[in-house]
């Protein structure tokens, strides 16, 4: 696995060749172009905003906690949506990311993990380009600059995504190939993992249930930590759980490590079925 993730570094250009034309092909023939890159997540930001800020005020908490006076809804939402877009657009692609490069896979001799990679890092890009906006929105919306010191970690917890959402991607693109289904449960399930998920609401919110099977299913959820160290450094201006986003980066690492495993296992597969 050592000796493939070497050969990888030589073929650096591919997957930066990749990620550029990705981009570029996305927004092809749009007015906005790169604009959506800000557009949806804002979007996305104020449908939920107005859902479960304004209609439904009550579902949110308005994330009031003890320690808070209120913090903007629009702002912990905005924190929360940037990273899942990122994870959820990387694992939706993934999954068919070897059937749309499918003709490039038999024509051309090349490490064909370079695709599932190359989604990671586009939508990466894509993430990070809403980092600015999302500074921005925390002055406009009356919490003046607001970075403390604590956004040193906010690479930390970039890092710590990019290895379990790339296990997860190349994990998911490998089984995809032979389990096709497995697209369709992803779209349901995702559904399920984004509500389960402190992106809508505050777990510091004492409105919020806390029934033991819940508790473990946060506790045990990845993205749980991930989404909360952002929250941490953005929103709350205080040092992320350092004991729980360790774990959860070694918990990236066995998703790699098998995710890897299982995708080495069946390349040889892949030409004969996309």
């Amino acid at each position: 696995m050592i000796e493939r993730l070497k050969q990888l570094y030589k073929y650096r250009q591919l997957i930066i060749t990749l990620v550029s034309r990705e981009l570029k092909a996305r927004y092809r023939g749009t007015v906005f172009g790169f604009l959506w890159s800000f557009l949806n997540p804002l979007l996305l930001c104020a449908v939920f905003s107005i859902v479960f800020g304004v209609i439904l005020p009550g579902s949110s908490g308005r994330v009031r906690d003890i320690n808070l006076v209120g913090i903007n809804y629009a702002i912990f939402l905005f924190t929360g949506l940037l990273p899942w877009l990122w994870f959820n657009s990387s694992i939706l692609e993934s999954a068919n990311v070897l059937f749309v490069h499918g003709n490039l896979i038999k024509k051309i001799q090349f490490p064909v993990e370079v695709l599932p990679i190359m989604v990671v890092l586009t939508n990466m890009v894509h993430f990070l380009l809403g980092v600015p906006i999302l500074i921005l929105i925390i002055v406009f919306l009356g919490q003046g600059f607001g970075l403390t010191f604590w956004v040193f970690f906010f690479p930390v917890a970039v890092l710590v995504q990019f290895v379990f959402t790339m296990g997860l991607s190349l994990f998911v693109s490998a089984l995809t190939v032979h389990f096709r289904d497995l697209k369709d449960i992803l779209t349901n399930l995702l559904t399920l993992w984004f509500f389960a998920t402190p992106i809508i609401y505050s777990l510091r919110n004492p409105n919020i249930p806390q029934h033991k099977p819940l508790v473990w299913a946060w506790n045990l959820n990845p993205m749980t930590h991930i989404i909360e160290a952002y929250q941490y450094t953005f929103v709350y201006r205080e040092l992320p759980h350092w004991k729980k986003l360790p774990v959860t980066f070694i918990v990236g690492l066995i998703c790699f490590y098998v995710g890897y495993l299982i995708f080495d296992k069946l390349r040889d597969t892949f030409v004969e079925e996309v």
